[in-house]
C-alpha cells in the first residue's frame, strides 16, 4: 500500500475557488470523513460509504478504493478480503467539495456488496396497496458465495 504523505489539500479560503475554482479543498465533517457514492463505469450506484483523509489520498495515489470503515473503526481497502477491487477510473468531487463521487471498475466477480450482489442497493422499498412498507429485490442472484469468500474472517460488517 502506497501513501505518499506530499499529498496537500488547499484550504478553504473563499466559496468561489471552492465552488468554482481548480483548488481540491475537501470538506470533511466533524469527525474527519467525507461521503463516497460508488458507481460503475455504466452509472450504476454500487455503493455508499465514507473516506478520512488518509484513505482520499491512498485512492489518489493507487488508483484503487479505500474507505474508512465507521463500524470497524479502521481504514478499509475495498476487496483486499474478497478479491472484489475497485480499480478507480474516474473521482468526482460536488460543487461545495463535501461528497465525492467514485466512478470504479469492480475486478473479480464483479461485486461490490459483501452480501454477493453486483450492488449494496439490491433492494427497493415501497408500500403496498394497503399502505405498509416492504421490501422488493431488484437483485435476485448473488454473484458469490459471502460464506466462501470470508471464511475464517471477520464478517466485513457489524450490526
Amino acid at each position: 500500500m502506497k501513501n505518499n504523505s506530499n499529498i496537500e489539500f488547499g484550504k478553504r479560503e473563499n466559496i468561489f475557488e471552492v465552488e468554482e475554482g481548480y483548488t481540491f479543498s475537501p470538506k470533511f465533517d466533524d469527525d474527519g470523513l467525507i461521503p463516497v457514492v460508488t458507481t460503475s463505469q455504466s452509472g450504476e450506484v454500487l455503493m455508499h460509504g465514507y473516506m478520512n483523509s488518509e484513505a482520499l489520498k491512498l485512492t489518489l495515489e493507487n488508483k484503487e478504493a479505500y474507505y474508512w470503515s465507521r463500524s470497524r473503526n479502521c481504514l478499509w481497502h475495498k476487496g483486499i478480503t474478497s478479491g472484489l477491487t475497485q480499480k478507480v477510473i474516474s473521482i468526482r468531487v460536488d460543487d461545495d467539495q463535501d461528497t465525492i463521487w467514485l466512478i470504479v471498475k469492480v475486478l473479480g466477480a464483479g461485486a461490490s456488496c459483501h452480501v454477493g450482489y453486483r450492488s449494496c442497493f439490491y433492494r427497493s422499498v415501497e408500500l403496498d396497496e394497503k399502505g405498509k412498507l416492504k421490501i422488493k429485490y431488484e437483485e435476485t442472484e448473488k454473484l458469490f458465495d459471502p460464506d466462501l469468500v470470508y471464511k475464517g474472517q471477520e464478517n466485513p460488517t457489524k450490526l
